[in-house]
């Protein structure tokens, strides 16, 4: 049974910086692109970053570009979200995803299987 499972999450002030992390089991992580989405209120769920299968491509939405990092550690099956200059524009839901896709998939029906989610709150 395949599980992905996030944590980090929380209540971060403007400009700090937050670490989330996505722990996988039951799949061999690097057969597997990696991704974050993120799902404010009222809005669609949205790609945040993707990462290749061997960890050496990455992308990232506009909206984060510089500020965010997605990296993985395939011998930890450890997916990794480094958050810096948070806005509050970037509080949401965040679910790491896995798609068996070659590249950098970005869209929420090329990936196969989801965490539960992990709450990103920005405010002072």
């Amino acid at each position: 049974q395949v599980q992905l499972v996030e944590s980090g999450g929380g209540l971060v002030q403007p400009g700090g910086s937050l670490r989330l992390s996505c722990v996988a089991s039951g799949l061999y992580l690097s057969n597997y692109a990696m991704g974050w989405f993120r799902q404010a209120p009222g809005k669609e769920r949205e790609s945040v970053a993707s990462i290749s299968r061997s960890g050496g491509w990455t992308r990232y939405a506009d909206s984060v570009k510089g500020r965010f990092t997605i990296s993985r550690d395939n011998a930890k099956n450890t997916v990794y979200l480094q958050m810096n200059r948070v806005k509050p524009e970037d509080t949401a839901v965040y679910y790491c995803a896995a798609s068996i896709r070659v590249g950098l998939p970005k869209r929420v029906d090329e990936y196969a299987y989801w965490g539960q989610g992990t709450q990103v709150t920005v405010s002072s």
